[in-house]
């Protein structure tokens, strides 16, 4: 039975190198994604965790992490986070182990990139060792998945499978009833050397714990987004903006101007001459004029003008004007196109 305890460990170190240009001068979990932030998105997936106290978030951070942490205290002040540092790109596992001296007890730890739509509130009664979320997918062969035996329970994990037969994809969520016994896996790992390029990686030392008897179930889900790259990114903000997060009307700040629903747009940006929609999410004071945007983010304080603009993600305080384009642009970018 899951207590109050319970710790949510978010890996979010990493350089997001495939959203390049705009994480060179932020975290991909900063990114927006219709009408809110990427760790916005995220923190709101836990909603249904049980308990009488909030959750306690483990966030391990490296790239940039003092911008996570600032707008953390910014936008969520009353959240309870402890920030871990992993200055060098070691894995999943080397991740978690960093946080030893706060684990102890249940953990759910949930990938920084990845939304899933699940109801947490099963776990007051869990009584499993462990579970990992899973989702049918026609070709698992880029994604890990999990081995089922006829009693029903996973015994083993296997990234990246050659072949199609198991289609149970491991979506980057998992609950440990013990971490201080996923703790003793990962030094196994570590003592065994089990690693990839020079990274351990979490699934082995699930592996291990399998090895030594854990009692580890699936749990299915029938949505999963991801934030990885630009196309996913942009993917993630059209379901979004299909499912609730997308702008009520119109406002008077949308002048002489066409709006093709669904699309975000903050009360403060400046909309005027232009066509924007379907799936636009426009930020904070942006000014779009004489545009035409359709299937695109374009971020707080960035300036659109003359452009037919189509599957972009334009970052922060850009100046961007000129011919049609498809483009990632990353922050305080200047083009005329």
């Amino acid at each position: 039975m899951v207590s109050s305890s319970l710790k949510i460990v978010i890996p979010m170190a990493g350089y997001g190198a495939r959203l390049r240009p705009i994480s060179w001068s932020r975290p991909k979990q900063l990114i927006r994604m219709a009408d809110k932030l990427v760790i916005d998105h995220l923190l709101d997936s836990f909603a249904t965790i049980p308990g009488t106290s909030p959750a306690e978030f483990i966030f391990i951070v490296g790239y940039l992490g003092e911008k996570i942490e600032a707008y953390m205290h910014q936008a969520h002040p009353k959240l309870k986070v402890t920030y871990v540092q992993q200055p060098v790109m070691r894995g999943q596992s080397h991740a978690i182990s960093l946080a030893r001296e706060i684990l102890g007890g249940p953990m759910l730890m949930v990938y920084a990139d990845t939304l899933i739509e699940t109801d947490y509130s099963f776990l007051t009664n869990e009584t499993s060792g462990s579970i990992t979320w899973v989702k049918a997918v026609p070709d698992p062969r880029r994604f890990g998945v999990a081995e089922i035996g006829t009693d029903g329970w996973v015994t083993h994990l296997v990234e990246k499978p050659q072949d199609v037969s198991n289609n149970l994809a491991l979506v980057g969520g998992y609950y440990f009833k013990r971490s201080e016994v996923l703790l003793h896996a990962i030094d196994e790992q570590m003592q065994r050397n089990i690693s990839l390029n020079g990274e351990f990686f979490l699934a082995d030392a699930v592996n291990i714990m399998l090895e030594h008897g854990l009692k580890m179930r699936t749990q299915h889900v029938d949505t999963w987004l991801d934030a990885g790259t630009p196309d996913d990114v942009l993917s993630t903000s059209r379901y979004l903006l299909d499912h609730g997060h997308a702008s009520p009307g119109e406002t008077s700040r949308w002048e002489n101007s066409t709006v093709i629903p669904p699309v975000y747009i903050h009360p403060a940006a400046v909309i005027f001459q232009s066509i924007i929609g379907p799936y636009v999410s426009v930020g904070s004071g942006c000014k779009i004029e004489n545009s035409i945007v359709r299937d695109s983010i374009i971020e707080d304080n960035t300036v659109v003008n003359d452009l037919f603009l189509e599957h972009s993600l334009v970052g922060r305080d850009a100046r961007i004007s000129g011919k049609a384009s498809n483009l990632v642009a990353g922050d305080n970018s200047i083009m005329s196109l």
